[in-house]
């Protein structure tokens, strides 16, 4: 006789949306069919999850898997084979690529790469440029799109959206979620001369310092509600733009990194050097306090990796000329499982920041709970497991993490991807199977064939 199930997880606490179980999950051509009590023997394969914590699975909504064009920092396969190693599931993969993600053909020739080749489920942002806007109500409903990604400061050529007049612009045209980069474009020219004939690298919260953040999350709260598009800001990171935000929340969703939760200026520059240099930067502790308080209070929406791979190599220049961002999809969930152990947040703000809270504000269809009828999307946790994270353990091209060597309570043990085992015991599955995720707001088929 046929089994009724392909698989069936039992054995372990899982977090529904009632709060953690002992109940057993049961998975039907890629979705949860049910969940109650089962006899493994029900289904074609089984994974016991005894002692074991069952979470959605961890949607990951900011990275730079580098291709096209900079495939030697990263790609879509290695970075996403970083992501399943480390429990995640899904990712929002961003469009400072070579050439950018402007347009139909650019965003298409990303999914045609991905296929077969990335080992998550995953989806790609269209950036705003100078010239694109009347375009983007269309591009923004491409499948597999998750929106419109606009850098108002740290990015080079058409992708830089630094005036009030393009801005608005953009915002006008379109109605999904619009994800910003907030720096003050012309603030950072006007400071760039405290650290342009070289300095150390110390100094660059001092260059893009509390002003350029606060200056750019204010001009874009001002002009997304004079146009009525919803916004999510991304990597906040002063203690200045909380109470900002928290006075916007009708139209703006924010997001933080485990990287300003976890590391610390001037410690992190002294002993990691330019390996911490990320844009926004890695700030003193008043601001990192001011994140996990209001983190407790319910602000954040979401916990992105901001996963932004260079070589060691590139890394290793002189400041100001180093290039910043750090790698993370990998370490996300082992440093917030670490948080939650050591008390800074619970299991629940951590599956709402890891995957309920992206599904809500990107509108994912069918993903980011343990529900019947969505993906059977499953990243399995021993929650009090202690980890070195080593370097033999990183899967991302470039080789470092500022994390290399930190030991970690709570580890990703299994990946699971619409009832398919990724990732067990950091072994990888033969074949990469990811597809683009889906959301509520895209092009019909009719659409997209006209």
């Amino acid at each position: 006789m046929p089994a009724d199930f392909d698989l069936i997880i039992n054995g372990g606490e899982v977090f529904t949306p009632n709060g953690l179980a002992p109940i057993d999950i049961a998975v039907k051509d890629g979705r949860i069919a049910e969940l109650g009590v089962f006899d493994p023997g029900q289904a074609a394969e089984s994974f016991d999850a005894a002692n074991l914590t069952v979470l959605p699975g961890v949607i990951d909504t900011q990275v730079h898997f580098r291709e096209p064009g900079l495939e030697h920092k990263e790609d879509l396969e290695s970075g996403s084979r970083a992501a399943v190693m480390g429990g995640v599931t899904a990712v929002f993969e961003m469009p400072n690529t070579n050439p950018s993600t402007v347009t139909a053909d650019d965003f298409n020739d990303k999914l045609a790469r991905a296929a077969g080749r990335m080992w998550c489920d995953h989806a790609f942002y269209v950036g705003a440029s100078d010239d694109n806007a009347e375009h983007l109500p269309m591009l923004e409903r491409l499948p597999g799109c998750c929106g419109v990604k606009i850098f108002m400061g740290s990015s080079t050529g058409s992708l830089l959206v630094e005036d009030d007049e393009t801005l608005r612009e953009v915002l006008a045209n379109g109605r999904r979620r619009v994800a910003v980069h907030c720096e003050d474009e012309p603030l950072l020219r006007e400071r760039l001369a405290l650290v342009r004939d070289g300095a150390d690298v110390s100094q660059h919260p001092v260059w893009r310092n509390e002003d350029v953040a606060f200056t750019a999350t204010r001009r874009l709260l001002g002009l997304a509600r004079q146009t009525g598009r919803r916004v999510h800001t991304l990597h906040i990171t002063t203690a200045e733009e909380l109470p900002l935000l928290a006075q916007h929340r009708d139209i703006a969703t924010c997001e933080v990194t485990p990287q300003h939760l976890t590391l610390v200026a001037p410690e992190c520059y002294e002993q990691h050097g330019t390996l911490a240099q990320m844009n926004p930067p890695i700030r003193e502790g008043r601001h990192r306090d001011a994140l996990w308080h209001y983190l407790r209070q319910g602000l954040f929406d979401v916990v992105g990796s901001d996963h932004a791979p260079h070589t060691l190599e590139e890394k290793q220049g002189s400041y100001p000329r180093t290039p910043s961002g750090l790698p993370g999809v990998q370490t996300l969930l082992p440093l917030l499982l670490d948080h939650m152990n050591a008390g800074r947040l619970s299991l629940a703000r951590l599956v709402d920041l890891t995957s309920a809270g992206a599904q809500r504000i990107f509108g994912i269809a069918g993903k980011g709970r343990i529900a019947v009828g969505y993906d059977a999307d499953f990243t399995i946790v021993d929650l009090k497991a202690k980890r070195v994270m080593t370097a033999d353990w990183l899967a991302a091209k470039c080789g470092w993490s500022p994390f290399e060597g930190m030991t970690v309570t709570g580890f990703p043990l299994a990946t699971i991807i619409r009832g398919d085992i990724v990732m067990r015991e950091d072994e990888l599955a033969v074949k990469a199977k990811g597809r683009p995720v889906r959301f509520v707001e895209t092009l019909t088929p009719e659409e997209v064939e006209a």
